[in-house]
C-alpha cells in the first residue's frame, strides 16, 4: 500500500550535482528502512544508500563521500544529494522502503528486504 514517487533526475556534466527526492504516501507502519538503488541498462540493480528511522546511514563504497541520503523531519520524503557526478553514475535511480522493527543493519547485514519501490528517475552524467 506504500507508494513511492521519485523526482529530481536529469542530465548534468561530469562534476555536477543533483538532488533526488522520494515522496512516500500510504504508509501505516511506525518505522521504515529507506534506501536508494540504481540500475544501469542491461545491468542488475545495485544498492546506493540506506537510512534508518534514527537517521543513521550506510553507503555503497562507490558513492561514499559524494552522496548523502537524508529524510525530512516528517519522515515522508527521502532525499539523495549527489555531488561530483561521473558518467559511471548514469542510471535509473529507485527509492525503496521496508517496514522495520529493529535497526536496519546489524553490522554490515541489512535485516529487511525492501518490498516497496518507486518508479525510478533517470540520472545522466556526461563527460
Amino acid at each position: 500500500q506504500v507508494q513511492l514517487v521519485e523526482a529530481g533526475g536529469g542530465s548534468v556534466q561530469s562534476g555536477g550535482s543533483l538532488r533526488l527526492s522520494c515522496a512516500a504516501s500510504g504508509y501505516t507502519h511506525s518505522s521504515y528502512c529507506l534506501g536508494w538503488f540504481l540500475q544501469a541498462p542491461g545491468k542488475e540493480r545495485e544498492g546506493v544508500a540506506d537510512i534508518d528511522s534514527d537517521g543513521s546511514a550506510v553507503y555503497a563504497a562507490s558513492v561514499k563521500g559524494r552522496f548523502t541520503i537524508s529524510q525530512d523531519n516528517a519522515k515522508n520524503t527521502l532525499y539523495l544529494q549527489m555531488h561530483s557526478l561521473q558518467p559511471e553514475d548514469t542510471a535509473m535511480y529507485y527509492c525503496a522502503a521496508a517496514p522495520s522493527s529493529l535497526s536496519c543493519y546489524y553490522n554490515e547485514y541489512r535485516r529487511y528486504e525492501y518490498n516497496y519501490w518507486g518508479q525510478g528517475t533517470q540520472v545522466t552524467a556526461s563527460s
